[in-house]
């Protein structure tokens, strides 16, 4: 028997198109009462530490009493292709917040803007000048030989090479969705999980960075966005829709929207070497990787690790970021899963409570 058709009725149909009249007019209200200055990102308290070129180190006002913070200094190490702000996109879901609550003394890289000339700038200039000297300053400043690194993403990456290089310089590594083994099985069932490293497989980066020099910010941006269609390109302004109303959800929508298409190029050289080097040859957990005629090998990799990863990640899947228990020298090696995806680890209700907190108690467990 065949079931009855749907039941449309006109009047619902009005009632329908009277709902999204009454929040597109209180989303335009909204709107026109927001200023520059209200969608603000990046906005805890804080001094610069540190200044070199176009690369900054940021020292945030502590949030506990001063007995209370704890000894070693924490130095956060984003991408180099995304701004600093992920770890402080809004007041109320904050990395950089949850961390000083935890009585960490947080300092942020921000790595800047390249200019055209710092297409150049290779992987050495980024891992054992900028790097090294930000490490350094921060050690000095707190008359400390060691400091904690906090890698995301491809910073986490990066931050994982520089502790193999220089161990003796890093005291515990912590990491958050980073991409480890570039080589992960394609899955039929889920296309677009890892679909970002499966097209970068095949991209000709010397003609990109040939013809580019610095790979722009909008390039980048279509990639990621490209590992997800869908929902990145037409699901979330759809979605906007039903948060028009609600002046507070706008303000983080708009944030959000901010930081990812507001960020930084990628300088040619290093881009060219990452993408070659890691994501195309898969040669970190060969050991093949060399910076600076120094191999990088992950079995120096000897101080505790803490590596948190996102359990709907589809950039960073889950098992590109756990195969460093496979390679890694360190004998206190502790794994986190968070079930949100790869932006909302930093940035999602639930992570609030369970990121920042972990991360705390797990630095305040291996203190000297």
């Amino acid at each position: 028997m065949l079931s009855s058709p749907i039941d449309i009725r006109p009047s619902d149909a009005v009632d329908e198109i009277k709902k999204i009249n009454e929040k597109l007019l209180k989303g335009v209200e909204n709107l026109s009462t927001l200023k520059d200055e209200d969608v603000d990102i990046g906005s805890t308290p804080k001094d610069i530490f540190y200044a070199q070129d176009q690369l900054r180190i940021y020292h945030y006002k502590p949030l506990v009493d001063k007995d209370k913070i704890f000894k070693t200094p924490l130095l956060i190490v984003p991408p180099l292709i995304n701004g600093y702000e992920v770890a402080d996109l809004q007041p109320d879901r904050s990395l950089v917040r949850n961390l000083l609550k935890e009585g960490l003394d947080v300092h942020l890289l921000d790595w800047g803007y390249p200019r055209p000339v710092d297409k150049y700038l290779t992987i050495e200039d980024y891992i054992d000048g900028y790097l090294d000297d930000c490490v350094d300053a921060v050690r000095e400043r707190h008359s400390v030989d060691k400091i904690a690194l906090l890698g995301i993403c491809q910073g986490g990456t990066i931050s994982t090479t520089y502790s193999s290089l220089y161990p003796e310089k890093v005291d515990r590594l912590v990491l958050t969705v980073t991409p480890i083994d570039f080589d992960y099985p394609h899955n039929p069932k889920q296309p677009h999980v890892g679909l970002l490293f499966h097209l970068g497989k095949a991209a000709n980066v010397d003609l990109m960075v040939n013809a580019l020099g610095n790979v722009p910010a909008d390039l980048l941006n279509v990639s990621f966005m490209m590992a997800s269609p869908f929902v990145l390109n037409i699901g979330k302004y759809a979605d906007l829709i039903d948060i028009l109303d609600n002046k507070e959800a706008l303000l983080n929508f708009l944030r959000m929207e901010k930081w990812l298409f507001g960020g930084p190029a990628a300088s040619g050289e290093t881009y060219r070497f990452f993408v070659k080097n890691y994501l195309q040859d898969n040669k970190l957990v060969k050991g093949e990787v060399e910076i600076g005629g120094r191999k990088v090998y992950l079995a120096n990799v000897t101080m505790p690790v803490l590596n948190i990863y996102a359990k709907k990640d589809h950039l960073v899947p889950p098992p590109c970021t756990v195969a460093l228990k496979k390679h890694v020298g360190s004998k206190d090696y502790t794994e986190l899963e968070i079930d949100t995806g790869h932006i909302g680890i930093y940035t999602g209700g639930a992570s609030q409570k369970i990121l920042a907190p972990n991360v705390g108690k797990w630095l305040r467990e291996r203190a000297h």
